[in-house]
């Protein structure tokens, strides 16, 4: 239940960030059309006690420059506002051109040496992440990011 809450919260936060960081209008893309349609991937992660600092900083530092080196983009990063969850959740969603790209781009990101130290740099006192939920998600045509 809690994993479906998050999910709903993340999609429509992938909204509400649309309109208000990107600004695009909205518009209607055929049913169609899904191969011509950008991918949204929202991600959960749950860190494990005491390392949602931690993690909020590789990602500030490090995780997020190097996802738009390997062709990811950024959308946005949210932590929920109640506890638990608010102590060791974070959500957020990128963007691809398409499955296939996303793939390619997660497979050069994970082989980056930059990527590799700053991983084992953020994890020399444990692992800073105990699950990660990935759900890859296509807008709707009347969604106002496409």
């Amino acid at each position: 239940m809690r994993n479906q809450r998050l999910a709903a919260v993340a999609t429509s936060l992938a909204a509400c960030a649309a309109a208000f960081f990107l600004g695009q209008a909205a518009r209607s893309v055929p049913a169609a059309a899904p191969a011509k349609t950008r991918v949204f991937e929202i991600r959960t992660y749950t860190a494990n006690p005491g390392k949602l600092e931690a993690l909020d900083a590789r990602f500030r530092d490090h995780t997020t420059r190097l996802f738009e080196k390997h062709g990811i983009t950024n959308i946005g990063y949210w932590v929920p506002t109640d506890e638990p969850q608010s102590k060791e959740t974070l959500v957020y969603i990128l963007a691809y051109e398409n499955r296939e790209a996303a793939e390619k781009s997660w497979k050069a990101f994970r082989a980056d040496p930059e990527w590799l130290k700053a991983k084992a740099d953020s994890e020399a006192n444990g692992k800073l992440v105990s699950k990660v939920e990935s759900v890859f998600v296509v807008p709707t045509d009347y969604s106002p990011l496409q």
